[in-house]
């Protein structure tokens, strides 16, 4: 990866509220952040929000972060807190098993 890629790659944490879960949002965030070319993973978790780890370009990760306010059609987003986070060793983006 050229030096200047890597020095815009950022990663970011995000957990999504509200009606996103048995909606298709996992695999919608999927969908987004492979067409954006990011790296990182989404799940459900037990109190019915959805986590996401989402790493790339940081204007990829703002246009994925755009489509999380929306998400799929069925999804209801109340909000998203948003936090700083380290990048996953991981390549590609990959759903996990709820926690």
């Amino acid at each position: 990866m050229p030096e200047h890629a890597s020095a815009s790659s950022i990663a970011r944490s995000l957990r999504i509220l509200g009606r996103v879960q048995g909606v298709f949002y996992r695999a919608s965030a999927k969908a987004q952040a492979d067409r954006l070319g990011l790296r990182g993973w989404v799940r459900n978790k037990r109190d019915g929000s959805v986590e996401a780890l989402v790493a790339g370009p940081a204007e990829a990760i703002d246009r994925f972060i755009d489509w999380a306010y929306q998400g799929p059609a069925q999804a209801r987003v109340e909000r998203i807190e948003i936090g700083a986070a380290d990048a996953p060793q991981a390549a590609g983006f990959r759903i996990l098993p709820d926690a």
